[in-house]
């Protein structure tokens, strides 16, 4: 099976911390195989990570936590079709007057690159034309 989605790390830090209900409902319902992240959102867990004194036990507890996530998900790599989509995507935003953070740019290039829809609950995201983006922090009502 291929992945079908990309976690923003929003997404994943909420799933590290078990903080959200709804968001959890929903992954039930998916296999492991169709989600994945970006090598960029790893790095975003391992920097939030990183300030923390390494001998505390938030420390240890955090980083553990970020560990077991990345043992279950998939990390996709950044390569070059990424870095050709973050360019056009990037020119493009500033060209319009909407700029956004780099590393959020990055991940929706990858996601954009990959045809993969971006689960995230960070609107910034909606500024990409052409993105799939779903919330699923949301509870689904129905």
């Amino acid at each position: 099976m291929r992945a079908r989605y990309l976690l923003d790390t929003n997404i994943a830090s909420f799933i590290i911390k078990g903080a959200s209900a709804a968001l959890d409902h929903r992954l039930m319902g998916v296999s492991m195989a169709h989600l994945a992240i970006s090598a960029i959102t790893e790095g975003e867990l391992r920097c939030g990570v990183a300030p923390l004194p390494q001998a505390t036990r938030l420390h240890s507890l955090i980083d553990s936590l970020i560990e077991e996530f990345l043992l279950r998900v998939t990390v996709l790599p950044w390569d070059s079709d990424c870095a050709q989509r973050y360019g056009l995507l990037r020119a493009t935003l500033e060209r319009e007057g909407r700029p956004m953070g780099n590393l959020d740019m990055m991940i929706g290039a990858h996601a954009l690159a990959l045809k993969l829809i971006l689960i995230t609950n960070d609107r910034a995201f909606e500024r990409i034309k052409g993105m799939k983006i779903e919330d699923w922090t949301k509870a689904v009502s129905g």
